[in-house]
């Protein structure tokens, strides 16, 4: 047999004819397993119609070249499908998903509508007598055509969830964005937070990245998934975490951010995000300098830290105007009076605790302390200038 015996005006015919034949079986196979496809193809038959109609012309076309260029596969026939039935069977996919229909229920649907259709298929090409060499070419067009529309459900499917994921993470990339800009009014916070499906804790800290090797990405991928990603200029510099003081929460982020150079801001209401931006931003500073060196840095662990050395000039000038009267000292007597006037000051005054402390004599503390006050005179006495003694003292730099 040729080609040219190949009657495919008749079999298109009567193909379309026996559709709705076609249609009705399949919809009483779906009925027991999958009641909703079932009940899309009594409700929406109109719509299904089209793409079923398409089918028939592609799987004839697909049969002709089957016959008339033997030396080519199926598949590559297929490829060359027309890509208005493709469209038609990607969206089949991206409707599949924002109905929250399962893939692997879809896929096996049109397994089962597959084998439905080649018998339709064979006893319609039957009934007209057709070769078969024919029947050959229709039954590999049938099954090769439907695993390619398959294929192109599956890939709008995962088109459309890549595309939902996509979506998802912008809106939540903007409900962090609108909650550091300190301008949001609260129904906005709300309907953003409600675009993004996020759940609007009671409190939140900001968690910044202030390592020199790992990328902040790896950082946001180790925290909970109700974790708010920030971005800078295009770049991923961190994230807002929910709830970071509820219980176990601490112990749990200090897991998740083990090693990473990361730091948490200070927990606070929404409306304060800014501030635990910016207290986290003098943490990642401080932790540069080596002022902090924790891995994580917890800032409200620091907060005396992070007051003092908000501005390191102004700690500079303090350091160098309180430690001034032992300039004319020797380095290692510098070292030691230094020492001995910080314990001093942190013990009120207690010559044994000094000493235990510094694991010196008592007299030895008595010695020191008899150089000190020569050098400060009734400084040592005023109060104020014991706080400021001990600020220059207990926060010496990195």
């Amino acid at each position: 047999m040729t080609i040219a015996t190949f009657d495919r005006a008749g079999l298109e015919a009567a193909l379309l004819t026996g559709l709705p034949d076609l249609l009705d079986e399949v919809r009483d196979r779906l009925a027991e397993h999958w009641p909703d496809y079932a009940a899309f193809l009594d409700t929406d038959r109109d719509v299904v119609l089209g793409p079923a109609e398409l089918f028939v012309h592609r799987l004839l076309d697909m049969s002709i070249a089957n016959l008339s260029s033997p030396g080519q596969t199926t598949l590559d026939h297929a490829e060359r499908a027309d890509g208005g039935v493709r469209e038609v069977f990607e969206e089949i996919g991206r409707r599949q998903l924002r109905e929250g229909t399962d893939l692997t229920r879809l896929l096996t649907a049109f397994q089962l509508g597959a084998r439905v259709a080649w018998r339709h298929v064979a006893a319609t090409a039957l009934r007209l007598e057709f070769a078969p060499d024919h029947l050959a070419a229709l039954a590999d067009s049938v099954f090769v055509f439907v695993n390619q529309l398959s294929f192109s459900a599956a890939n709008g499917y995962l088109q459309e969830q890549l595309d939902d994921a996509l979506a998802r993470e912008r809106r939540r990339e903007e409900l962090a964005s609108l909650l550091l800009s300190g301008r949001a009014s609260t129904e906005a916070i709300r309907t953003a937070a409600r675009q993004a499906a996020w759940r609007i804790p009671e409190t939140a800290a900001v968690v910044i990245y202030g390592g020199d090797h790992q990328p902040a990405g790896t950082l946001v991928a180790r925290l909970e998934p109700g974790a708010l990603p920030i971005r800078r200029n295009g770049l991923l510099v961190g994230a807002i975490v929910p709830e970071p003081s509820g219980p176990g929460r601490r112990l749990q982020l200090g897991r998740e951010l083990a090693g990473m150079g990361a730091v948490v801001g200070n927990a606070v209401a929404l409306a304060q995000l800014p501030r635990s931006l910016e207290i986290a931003r003098i943490a990642v500073r401080l932790r540069s300098t080596g002022v902090l060196s924790d891995d994580p840095v917890f800032a409200d662990e620091h907060l005396d830290a992070l007051i003092v050395w908000r501005d390191e000039a102004l700690v500079a000038a303090l350091r160098d105007e309180m430690l001034a009267p032992l300039a004319g000292e020797t380095a290692a007597a510098r070292e030691r009076l230094a020492q001995t006037l910080a314990s001093w000051l942190r013990h009120f005054g207690d010559r044994h605790a000094i000493a235990d402390e510094l694991s010196i004599h008592p007299q030895t503390v008595r010695y020191r302390m008899a150089r000190l006050r020569t050098l400060y005179g009734d400084r040592l006495d005023d109060p104020d200038s014991r706080a400021r003694l001990f600020l220059a003292l207990e926060w010496p730099g990195p």
